[in-house]
C-alpha cells in the first residue's frame, strides 16, 4: 500500500508541479548547454503566520523605552540585542540573528522598515478616506496580497508570475522562470506562465518502485495511456501534456544529477533544505539554459498569540541558520551578486501584547533583503520606522497596529528593477505603483 500511495503522489506531484504550458516547452535540457549570460535569481523566503517584527529589529537608542514600555513580557532585554547601525541610529537585531548580524556587518543585508500592502500612501490623517487592502488582519488574504500585489481583489496572478510573463518573451529558456520549493505558490502563477514545483530531497517527475513483470506491466499501462487516442479533445490534450513532462522530468532529473555538487553544508531542517534545493536548480542554471529564476520558499509556525518569546527565538534560529548557509551557498558558486534573496510576511504584530504573552495579527512590519555587495545596498536600512505609541500617529487602531510606510509595490519593484523589468514593465507588474512617487526604494544597485 504504501509503495501504491507513493505512485500516485508522484503522479500528483508531477502533474500539479507545472505540467502545464511550461512544460510543453521542455524538450531535452541537458543536450541544450550553454551559458547563462546575465544570470540573476530572486529567492523568496515567505514567514508565513505573521513575523514578529517588532522583536526582529529594536531601536537601541533613546526610543528603547517606549518599545520596553508598549511590550511588558514579550519585549527583548536591550543587553541582548545585536547591535547595527542605521541611517545614523542605533538598532538591535534578534540575538538569534547572529548570522544575519555578520552578513549586515559586511554589507550584504539591508533592512526595510515597516513595509505593507497598500493601495495608495495612507497616513492616520487619511485611514478613513482612502481605499484599503480588503480584509486586513486576515492570513488568507495577506498572505494572497502580498503574494500578488492585488490588495482590493481575491486571487489573481502573482507579481512573480507576472514578471516571469514578461521576462518568457524574452527568453528562449526551455525551462519554468519560477520555481517553488514550497508547494504551491501565487506568487509565481502567471497569466502565461506556469512555475514548476520540486519537493526537496526527492527527485523529479515518476520513479519505478519494485524491479520485475509487475513494474514493467505498470509502466506499460501507463504508457498506453498517454499515447492511447481517445478521440476527445481535452483528454488528448491532458495525455500530452503528461508524455512531455514525463520525459521533462527524466531531462531535468540528469541535468541536477550532473557536474560538481555543492560542498556547503545546510542545516537539517525544512527551510534549510529547501534553499538547498534551491542552490542546486542554481547551480545547473547553464544546463538550463537560464537567465532569469525566481524561487518561492517559505517557514510556519509565526502565528504566535501566546509564549512568542521561546517560539520566535527557535523560528528566528531556524531562519539564520537556512539564510547563512544559502549565502554561503551562492558564494561557493561565485553568483553572490547575481542572487538576491528577500523575506515576505502576510502582516507584522501588534505592538502590545495579547493576554499570553504573544501578538496578534497587525499591518506593517519589517524585511530583509540579503545578496552580494555588487548588487545589493547593505550595511543601510531603508523606509521609516514606526513610533513606538500605542494610538500614535502611526497606529492605524489601539495597540500598535502599524500603518505601512513603504509599500509593497514599491518593495517588490526595487527588486524587479533590478530584475531587468523596464519603468513600464513596472506599473504592468505592480498595479497600484503608479500611486506612489517613488517607484523604487534604492536598497538594490
Amino acid at each position: 500500500m504504501r509503495n501504491r500511495r507513493e505512485f500516485v503522489k508522484r503522479c500528483g506531484t508531477l502533474a500539479a508541479m507545472g505540467a502545464g504550458a511550461q512544460l510543453l516547452r521542455l524538450g531535452s535540457i541537458a543536450a541544450k548547454a550553454q551559458t547563462a549570460q546575465d544570470y540573476k535569481a530572486l529567492v523568496c523566503v515567505f514567514l508565513f503566520g505573521g513575523n514578529d517584527g517588532n522583536n526582529t529589529i529594536v531601536p537601541t537608542d533613546s526610543r528603547y523605552a517606549a518599545y520596553q514600555a508598549m511590550r511588558p513580557n514579550i519585549s527583548l532585554a536591550q543587553n541582548v540585542l545585536l547591535p547595527v547601525g542605521a541611517q545614523g541610529t542605533s538598532y538591535g537585531l534578534h540575538p538569534r540573528l547572529l548570522n544575519v548580524q555578520r552578513l549586515y556587518n559586511a554589507q550584504r543585508v539591508a533592512l526595510i522598515f515597516n513595509v505593507g500592502t497598500l493601495v495608495s500612501p495612507t497616513t492616520k490623517a487619511n485611514l478613513n478616506s482612502v481605499t484599503l487592502p480588503r480584509n486586513l488582519y486576515s492570513h488568507s488574504d495577506q498572505t494572497s496580497q502580498w503574494q500578488t500585489a492585488n490588495p482590493t481583489i481575491n486571487g489573481g496572478s502573482g507579481w512573480g508570475g507576472r514578471m516571469a510573463d514578461i521576462l518568457a518573451t524574452q527568453s528562449a529558456a526551455t525551462f519554468p522562470i519560477g520555481v517553488s520549493v514550497n508547494g504551491g505558490s501565487a506568487l509565481l502563477n502567471g497569466n502565461t506562465t506556469r512555475p514548476i514545483s520540486l519537493m526537496p530531497g526527492s527527485s523529479l517527475g515518476l520513479e519505478r518502485f519494485g524491479d520485475g513483470s509487475a513494474m514493467n506491466a505498470r509502466e506499460a499501462g501507463l504508457q498506453q495511456l498517454l499515447t492511447f487516442d481517445t478521440g476527445m479533445q481535452m483528454i488528448g490534450a491532458a495525455s500530452g501534456v503528461m508524455t512531455r513532462a514525463v520525459s521533462a522530468a527524466q531531462a531535468i532529473n540528469a541535468a541536477l544529477a550532473g557536474g560538481t555538487p555543492l560542498t556547503t553544508v545546510f542545516p537539517n531542517t525544512g527551510l534549510a533544505q529547501q534553499l538547498r534545493q534551491v542552490a542546486s536548480v542554481i547551480r545547473v542554471r547553464a544546463a538550463l539554459g537560464m537567465n532569469r529564476q525566481i524561487f518561492f520558499c517559505g517557514m510556519g509556525g509565526f502565528d504566535n498569540h501566546s509564549d512568542l518569546l521561546p517560539s520566535h527565538d527557535n523560528l528566528l534560529n531556524t531562519l539564520d541558520g537556512a539564510l547563512s548557509a544559502f549565502i554561503a551557498a551562492t558564494d561557493e558558486m561565485g553568483v553572490s551578486d547575481a542572487v538576491t534573496t528577500f523575506t515576505e510576511s502576510e502582516f507584522g504584530r501588534t505592538g502590545n501584547p495579547s493576554s499570553s504573552n504573544g501578538s496578534d495579527h497587525a499591518w506593517g512590519s519589517h524585511t530583509m533583503v540579503l545578496g552580494g555587495t555588487g548588487a545589493l545596498n547593505g550595511g543601510r536600512a531603508f523606509g521609516t520606522f514606526p513610533r513606538h505609541e500605542l494610538r500614535g500617529p502611526d497606529d492605524a487602531g489601539s495597540r500598535g497596529l502599524w500603518i505601512p510606510t513603504t509599500a509593497l509595490d514599491q518593495y517588490g519593484a526595487t527588486l524587479a528593477s533590478w530584475f531587468g523589468l523596464s519603468a513600464t514593465d513596472l506599473n504592468n507588474v505592480f498595479p497600484n505603483l503608479r500611486n506612489f512617487a517613488n517607484p523604487t526604494i534604492g536598497f538594490m544597485r
